[in-house]
């Protein structure tokens, strides 16, 4: 059984292992195929930050759905204007860029364990609030993966688990942003996130859609360089 001791520091890997999970995060990304069934990961994050910011901000969680075509729902009640509302709106597709640089901060200081730990305890939190049985399904699997992790293997099966997830999170949390700009180039999604935000605060979605790129690929580029310890 692996250490529990969650505070403490863990060996950092050799470099060749953070090249082979960065190899391997693209690979589940990049192929369409196989990023159908891995956004669903993304999908989790993605809501799970509507989630969040909306109770950080004082509004009423009512529930979360996450479908089987990788698309979901988060439910808040509260103003339907002003900066919470903003802020939830604007979490969506940045959650998933932004929890990879908080997990690559918490690698590059060598707390792999905690950062097991801490995925674990937000995606029981998660769960919670999900309100349909492929939603509760795809969260169960995902932090069952993640407890058993942290829970029973060694350090190295750790490191590998560990340094895979945020890689992924930071590359597929690029990927999103750039299909949406494609769907809205085409016509379609007219009620996306950055549409929301254009009608709730007067600016054009075309900037809300930097602001995603801008988040997602500065996290990118910053929470690699620091997972390669550049």
């Amino acid at each position: 059984m692996a250490s529990t001791d969650i505070l403490g520091t863990q060996p950092a890997p050799d470099l060749w292992l953070v090249a082979v999970t960065a190899a391997a995060a693209l690979a589940v990304t990049a192929p369409y195929r196989v990023w159908r069934v891995s956004r669903n990961a993304i999908t989790i994050a993605h809501e799970g930050g509507h989630g969040l910011i909306a109770l950080v901000t004082g509004r009423r969680l009512d529930g979360i759905r996450l479908h089987s075509d990788t698309s979901g729902l988060t439910v808040s009640r509260g103003k339907p204007t002003g900066l919470g509302m903003i802020l939830t709106a604007a979490a969506g597709y940045t959650a998933p860029s932004l929890l990879g640089l908080g997990g690559a901060w918490l690698l590059a200081a060598h707390r792999i364990t905690l950062l097991l730990w801490i995925a674990t305890a937000l995606l029981l939190a998660m769960l919670v609030m999900i309100r349909n049985a492929y939603g509760a399904l795809t969260v169960v699997v995902t932090g069952a993966a993640f407890l058993l992790v942290s829970w029973l293997t060694g350090p190295d099966v750790q490191s590998a688990f560990a340094y895979g997830a945020v890689w992924f999170l930071l590359v597929g949390g690029v990927r999103p942003v750039f299909e949406l700009q494609a769907k809205r180039r085409r016509g379609g999604a007219p009620d996306s996130d950055a549409d929301q935000l254009s009608r709730l605060t007067h600016v054009p979605a075309a900037l809300w859609l930097f602001l995603f790129h801008a988040v997602s690929l500065c996290s990118l580029i910053g929470g690699g360089r620091w997972l390669l310890g550049l």
